[in-house]
């Protein structure tokens, strides 16, 4: 991806890069998705073979390749030219696992809508708790088959890391770890967030978006403590006009301050007259720099489209969670906000799949004023502490990291 990037926050890691076959003008020249993904894997292994002879010969050789779980050919490339693999699974540790019984066909799709599934390593979860990809069959088909050839050759890894901690997802992770050489190595969230033995560690280095940071901070650092909602539905997800209504229309009906997010691209969408009638009340920005909002005191709520980096964001940073989940793995992650880690409410969707006003008015209200936000907030700070406690020195993924390198690196 293209975007800000400060070589400062990078100053021990040397950035390359490898070409997905469209250098030229980039991927929307590709007929498909389906054509698009043939031609990375076919260019970005020539490239990626290359690139790895090259750093060999230049006395520093490369090691282990830790590439992401959805570039599946990337592990075959490390094992022809010699060199260990490392899955890094971007997504929970309980999403993976739904996955994995899909590919292999202890979980059958298209799915018995009325049954509750029941298999290991998981609570029991209805379908509409499980993946949009899974849940809605036939979605997406191209997407479906990247995130099932994850497993296609894991069994050739020689770590399977994930962006979660043992103490977050114990079951999935012991289930899973039967299988994989499974390492929880997360919450993956800058250090001075969470452990602060990196001093200079605030950011994780690249933004997609130019953050609106000046703005947001003053305007927050004026607003009571824990009154703010804080509303993104993250880089990547587009909400319906409908949908944008509604969440306009909640915020202005829950009375509370509000710092919303909205893209450039998205902001035709707003209500007319929305952003100047509400100035009392809310600030709407094009883009924040998110870790140091949720840190923020006056932030006593987050409306989150569940992604998983926020999702883990809002859990290590101790901030209770308005889930309003749009596809992808952001129901699972909804369902367990909500009932397994009690860190926050799921806005439930009318028969349409919209969010209304009332809905979100009502979520915020209660967790930044009533009786269940007493509860949700003890919850959250008890995983605040277990984050920062896994990623400390001694800590589940510390330690689990340690070791990562010291088997890479014998002494």
């Amino acid at each position: 991806g293209g975007g800000e990037q400060s070589p400062s926050s990078f100053s021990s890691i040397a950035l390359e890069t490898i070409s997905d076959g469209y250098d030229e003008g980039g991927a929307s020249q590709a007929e498909s998705i389906e054509a698009y993904l043939d031609r990375f894997r076919e260019i970005g292994s020539q490239t990626l073979a290359e690139l790895i002879e090259e750093i060999s010969g230049s006395g520093h050789p490369a090691d282990c390749l830790v590439y992401d779980s959805c570039m599946s050919w990337a592990l075959d490339v490390a094992k022809r030219v010699g060199i260990a693999g490392a899955a890094f699974f971007t997504f929970s540790c309980a999403v993976t696992n739904i996955y994995s019984l899909v590919q292999n066909g202890l979980l059958k799709v298209p799915l018995n809508p009325g049954s509750e599934i029941l298999q290991p390593g998981l609570p029991p979860l209805q379908p509409s708790d499980t993946p949009s990809f899974v849940y809605v069959s036939g979605s997406y088909p191209a997407f479906f088959k990247l995130i099932l050839d994850q497993f296609s050759n894991l069994d050739k890894a020689d770590w399977v890391l994930c962006n979660t901690f043992h103490e977050l997802e114990q079951e999935a992770v012991d289930w899973m770890a039967k299988f994989w050489p499974l390492r929880t190595i997360g919450p993956t969230i800058p250090s001075m967030y969470m452990d602060k033995r990196h001093e200079d560690n605030w950011e994780y280095g690249l933004s997609l978006l130019k953050p609106n940071s000046d703005a947001c901070m003053k305007w927050l650092n004026v607003k009571p403590k824990g009154s703010v909602a804080y509303v993104s539905f993250g880089s990547v997800a587009v909400i319906g006009e409908d949908q944008m209504e509604e969440l306009g229309l909640g915020l202005r009906r829950s009375k509370s301050y509000f710092l919303w997010v909205v893209r450039e691209k998205e902001a035709a969408k707003l209500p007319k007259g929305f952003v100047e009638e509400t100035s009392e009340k809310g600030l709407v920005v094009s883009w924040c720099p998110q870790l140091e909002v949720l840190a923020h005191e006056a932030v006593g709520c987050f409306v989150t489209h569940c992604g998983w980096n926020s999702t883990l964001e809002g859990l290590s940073l101790g901030v209770p969670m308005v889930a309003v989940p749009q596809w992808t793995d952001q129901s699972t992650n909804a369902r367990f906000i909500m009932d397994v880690w009690k860190t926050g409410l799921k806005a439930q969707a009318d028969k349409k799949g919209i969010v209304r006003g009332e809905e979100i008015a009502h979520c915020v209200r209660e967790i930044l004023d009533g009786e269940r936000g007493k509860e949700i907030r003890k919850n959250t700070s008890k995983w605040k502490a277990l984050a920062k406690n896994a990623v400390d020195e001694g800590g589940s993924s510390d330690k689990n990291i340690d070791e990562f390198i010291a088997k890479l690196v014998p002494i």
